[in-house]
């Protein structure tokens, strides 16, 4: 149902006074999470990133965003400006509106606000999933934890031992909170322990 409602949304003119539709180039920042605007974005092609960097300027990568993911302020408490930014990691397409604006009628009664009004609820509960997986990764005490139960989230998603990872090995170590050196010899010992074999961006489970 939800990939119909997406299907939905994507499709519709976009004539709503009270919603943005937007193109980003790939390196462009596509929203900034400021306090109390709530705004909320519907990645409708495309991959993004959310991230921080600390007062030492090391960066995280908080959330990973692929097409039809929602993300946005409304989601995530902010109390410093420009603390948090998303960013673009390929040429992205975006719907953004303010969660304020999805409670008072549109003057046109156009489709396109009614749809995603009624449909807004699936799309927060598939944000609550994919917030709990982040938890879930970032819960395990080891780097080999972490990786391994990303793998395997990535195979029950896919239904397959045979992943694609969709980040670079840089933005998967950003992704886990790990180092990445240390993340990329972990990989190794899993593939010399046999747990797992590994070409390039494409791994096989064997556990």
């Amino acid at each position: 149902m939800l990939m119909d409602v997406l299907d939905t949304i994507k499709n519709i003119s976009c004539n709503c006074l009270k919603m943005q539709r937007k193109t980003f180039t790939k390196g462009s920042i596509i929203t900034t999470y400021i306090e109390k605007r709530k705004q909320i974005c519907i990645l409708l092609s495309g991959k993004a990133d959310l991230i921080r960097y600390d007062l030492n300027g090391n960066k995280d990568i908080i959330e990973s965003f692929i097409t039809n993911d929602i993300f946005g302020e409304a989601f995530y408490p902010v109390h410093t400006n420009h603390e948090l930014f998303v960013l673009a990691m390929d040429k992205c397409e975006v719907l953004l509106f303010l969660y304020d604006d999805i409670h008072e009628k549109c003057k046109s009664n156009c489709k396109y606000h009614s749809t995603l009004v009624s449909s807004l609820l699936e799309l927060v509960l598939a944000q609550a999933v994919h917030q709990n997986t982040r938890i879930e990764i970032l819960s395990k005490r080891t780097i080999r934890d972490k990786l391994l139960t990303y793998f395997s989230i990535l195979s029950s998603k896919s239904f397959n031992k045979n992943i694609t990872l969709p980040i670079s090995m840089t933005s998967l170590a950003d992704y886990l909170s790990v180092d990445r050196s240390a993340m990329t010899r972990e990989l190794k010992y899993l593939v010399d322990e046999g747990f797992i074999e590994r070409k390039g961006n494409k791994i096989k489970l064997l556990y």
